[in-house]
């Protein structure tokens, strides 16, 4: 009578392999070698220098605008629509700075948010793989071009072309500033829209078609609602540089600050305005000196405050696949 193999003995502690050993310490052995802890603390570093600069840039704003607040009460910064700083009889309405930036933004909004998210829509869904390599990149190329370029061209082409549409139109005016924002702003909006439409999977479009759906059906009520949250994000992060522009609203906005809504007038938003004063001839410790910081103050809170919106955007409407 044979007698039944005995079992297989298990392996002492010491003779297990690497390959018997839970993923849990081979993740902790990695995690522990001191190239890996390296990398670790300079990404860290890297994160927290960013935190740090922006708090910076946080600080001087507040510390230099409190002696402006501590002359100029709020109700009249906030409560009134003159600004002239610069004038024997100074009126420091924020208001007035506020408008100028408003309508240059809403306008650029308009020229740049459809004309981005169909970009995108096309590069990303309609485009062939040739076409993708040659219009993304090529779109992109509008975000290298300097901002004074910008301007200049605002200036010197798109306001004489809209001076023969618009009659009475002015050489500095709100109009052709906003429609060059808008332009500058387009490859932002393209670019992060199209890169929401890539990541929407391939099975959700597959479905769309399983059912009959035309291809136009399938991007307007399926790939674009899957990536509302990327679209969204994007569009607020334009808007948020259409907000913080300088150059070309300095060259083709003009300097007159005016409480208005009418895109044909010269204006002045805050950005030129803390580029008119900010050319050295400002004694520093005077009012008007402080009212840059002042200015500068609101637009961080402003653009902060979008920032914030399109985070909450971002993770209300955020879809994970």
């Amino acid at each position: 009578m044979s007698t039944p193999p005995s079992p297989p003995s298990k392996p002492a502690d010491d003779e297990t392999t690497t390959a018997d050993r839970p993923a849990q310490d081979l993740r902790r052995q990695v995690y522990d070698s001191p190239k890996e802890k390296l990398i670790e603390y300079a990404l860290g570093a890297c994160a927290l220098v960013s935190v740090l600069t922006t708090l910076g840039i946080a600080a001087v704003l507040v510390i230099e605008s409190i002696p402006f607040f501590q002359t100029v009460a709020l109700t009249e910064f906030f409560g009134t629509a003159q600004w002239t700083p610069q004038f024997s009889e100074k009126h420091f309405g924020i208001w007035a700075l506020l408008a100028g930036t408003l309508l240059v933004t809403v306008i650029s909004a308009v020229v740049a948010l459809p004309v981005g998210l169909a970009s995108a829509i096309f590069i990303s869904e309609y485009a062939s793989k040739w076409v993708r390599k040659v219009l993304k990149p090529s779109l992109e190329l509008l975000a290298g071009v300097p901002t004074v370029v910008y301007g200049y061209f605002a200036l010197t082409f798109v306001t004489p072309l809209l001076q023969t549409v618009v009659p009475g139109l002015g050489v500095y005016n709100a109009l052709s500033a906003g429609i060059v924002v808008g332009i500058m702003i387009i490859p932002m909006v393209a670019s992060l829209s199209e890169d929401a439409l890539q990541a929407v999977p391939d099975s959700l479009s597959q479905a769309a078609y399983a059912l009959g759906a035309t291809k136009y059906e399938t991007v307007v009520r399926v790939n674009v609602p899957a990536a509302f949250s990327g679209i969204m994000a994007s569009f607020i992060l334009a808007v948020s540089r259409a907000i913080g522009e300088t150059m070309i609203v300095t060259l083709a906005a003009g300097a007159t600050p005016k409480a208005t809504l009418d895109p044909t007038q010269s204006i002045q938003t805050m950005t030129a305005f803390i580029v008119q004063v900010s050319k050295g001839d400002t004694p520093q410790g005077t009012i008007v000196y402080q009212s840059i910081f002042a200015v500068g103050l609101v637009l961080f809170l402003i653009t902060l405050a979008l920032n914030i919106f399109a985070n909450r955007i971002t993770l209300h409407y955020q879809e994970e696949y």
